[in-house]
């Protein structure tokens, strides 16, 4: 009798097209079913059904042939009708940072310079005397005006000082890129108005010569100097109690929004061995891809060999690359650009890392196998940057398939714009940097650089160049399903958009946002697509984002988050489970 009913069995597997030989593998852990499953795989791009085994996706079908992996303790979820798509990939973000910025001032959305002032002050009426005050992501051409006593379209610490005298403050621009330190804080810092401008940076200073409390760029490091010095007093136990619960915020923020995968643009050997020990430990919840970041050439080239970790299996955390930046970021006027700036002629941006020493960082690169991602947002950065590849490859042609990178790619001379796809180099681009930015671009560029320069994705893709996605998080909310919207809209805030015909298709960006960012990782084979054999990364969405009106789009959620074949997160409990 028990032949009899396998003989059954298999000859029903066999008329819905299902397959005996996996099925006998045994019951699937994990079956998603009853769905639209837009897989990302173009040998079979749509299917009911996934069948998760451990970490790996064992089947993908229809709704027929997946009950052949529903055993008794199987998991099983039903779709209703709803999208799954693989899990999201951030091509672009700092972790620890998105986990820090939900520890400090959250100045994202303020209209002025006085919510600020009133949100420090209510702050420092709880903090210590000397206690530091943080806060992050402020931005002056996303105010509704400005004090009449700005310099540089940005207020003077005066009235910041003012509340907060007993405590140093400090406040990163939304871009990372500038930030604005009260009195006492410079106090700290060494700055008064005989303080030079550092390599790379500007002590903003007013008619008389005084600092006004804004730092673009590598003057920022001098606060920061003061800020690591106080930090050095604290013990290594509260330190290492601060940073685990960075990485536990970002995670959840990071499943909640759909993501499953994170590339960390920069981080020190010394952070990498953190997450090494939270990796054995069990507690990263979310695969990171890590950018070395912050040492110098020679002691890379004396420690890559010992960090290089490609991916395997059911990985956490990989490391092969290397974050550089040459320049600073538009909206602080340190985009390194071919001309000066409209509303700054005294200026073409800032370097902020010298193009020889990007350079020696690239030979030191390729001779062990590492991967250069190249921050450049100007379009003489891009330039630069292009020909350090250049010239590094031509020296190197046994060097094939490296996928160097440029992260951001915003402005880009229609001259250089097809040497991405000729020379294989990935633009590791934001999609909502070009909507958030795209109402004051033409202010810092005028209408005609703009409209030629500014987020040519259309044109790299005609170059045959691989783009990327992502949200430079904490700069912008992590939200892939808002970049996702940008990219396919390109609709700004005031409702017009942004240079319409260099938009992507949804397909496009949703590639730009799963199976392209897996190969700017070198990651194509184990995570992008929903296919058999990958790890099982998913996301089930409560709108179809790819049939939906496009101005429905920022409407969907994100009700399931799966990862290595655990579910991570579920909106109607908003639990994140451990690893």
């Amino acid at each position: 009798m028990r032949r009899i009913a396998a003989l059954a069995a298999a000859l029903a597997l066999a008329a819905c097209g299902g397959t005996s030989e996996k099925a006998a593998d045994g019951p699937a852990d994990l079956v998603l079913r009853n769905g639209k499953i837009v897989t990302v795989d173009s040998t079979k791009p749509e299917v009911q059904a996934i069948a998760i085994r451990g970490a790996e996706i064992v089947f993908v079908g229809s709704n027929d042939e997946i009950e052949a992996y529903v055993g008794d303790a199987t998991e099983v979820i039903d779709l209703g009708g709803r999208l799954a798509i693989p899990g999201f990939i951030e091509g672009h973000g700092h972790y620890l940072g998105l986990g820090r910025a939900k520890m400090i001032l959250d100045l994202t959305k303020v209209k002025n310079w006085d919510e600020i002032v009133n949100m420090v002050a209510a702050a420092a009426r709880d903090a210590k005397q000397d206690a530091w005050i943080s806060g992050r992501g402020w931005h002056q051409e996303k105010w509704d005006g400005v004090p009449a006593d700005a310099v540089e379209g940005v207020p003077v610490h005066a009235s910041l000082s003012a509340v907060s005298a007993n405590n140093p403050v400090y406040l990163t621009h939304a871009s990372g890129h500038a930030s604005f330190a009260n009195k006492r804080a410079l106090e700290l810092a060494g700055i008064d108005r005989n303080t030079p401008n550092p390599a790379g940076g500007e002590i903003v200073k007013d008619a008389k010569g005084e600092p006004t409390g804004l730092l673009r760029e590598t003057a920022q490091r001098l606060v920061g100097r003061a800020m690591a010095r106080a930090d050095s007093q604290r013990s290594a136990a509260d330190v290492d109690a601060e940073l685990r619960k960075q990485v536990e915020l970002a995670a959840q923020e990071a499943l909640s929004k759909g993501v499953t995968s994170f590339h960390d643009a920069g981080s020190s050997f010394g952070t990498i061995d953190f997450f090494k020990k939270l990796e054995a430990e069990g507690k990263l919840p979310v695969r990171l891809y890590v950018m070395v970041r912050g040492e110098s050439n020679a002691d890379m080239d004396a420690k890559l060999a010992q960090y290089f970790m490609p991916i395997e299996g059911n990985d956490y955390l990989t490391v092969r690359s290397i974050k550089r930046q040459i320049d600073g970021a538009l909206g602080a006027h340190g985009a390194w650009l071919l001309q000066p700036y409209i509303d700054l002629k005294s200026s073409s941006g800032l370097t902020l890392e010298s193009p020889d020493d990007v350079e020696g960082t690239a030979k030191v690169a390729i001779k062990h196998g590492f991967q250069v991602n190249t921050h450049a947002i100007g379009d003489r950065a891009n330039r630069e940057v292009l020909d350090i590849y250049e010239r590094t490859f031509k020296a190197n042609p046994d060097k094939q398939n490296v996928r160097w990178r440029i992260e951001h790619s915003q402005h880009i001379d229609p001259a250089d714009v097809p040497r991405f796809g000729q020379l294989g180099v990935i633009a590791a681009v934001q999609g909502v940097h070009a909507t958030s930015d795209g109402p004051w671009i033409p202010k810092r560029l005028g209408d005609d650089r703009t409209l030629k320069t500014s987020y040519p994705w259309r044109e790299l893709i005609k170059t045959g160049a691989v783009i990327g996605n992502g949200t430079d998080v904490p700069v912008e909310d992590i939200d892939p399903i808002a970049s996702f919207y940008s990219t396919v809209s390109r609709k700004t805030n005031t409702g017009q958009v942004f240079i319409p015909e260099q938009r992507m298709t949804r397909e496009e960006a949703l590639r730009s946002y799963t199976l392209n960012n897996a190969y700017a990782a070198f990651e194509e084979q184990q995570k992008g697509s929903i296919t058999p054999g990958k790890l099982a990364d998913i996301v089930i969405l409560s709108k179809d984002i790819m049939t939906i009106a496009e101005d429905e789009i920022p409407t969907a959620r994100v009700d399931v988050t799966i990862v290595g074949g655990k579910v991570r997160y579920r909106r109607d409990s908003a639990a994140v489970a451990n690893k």
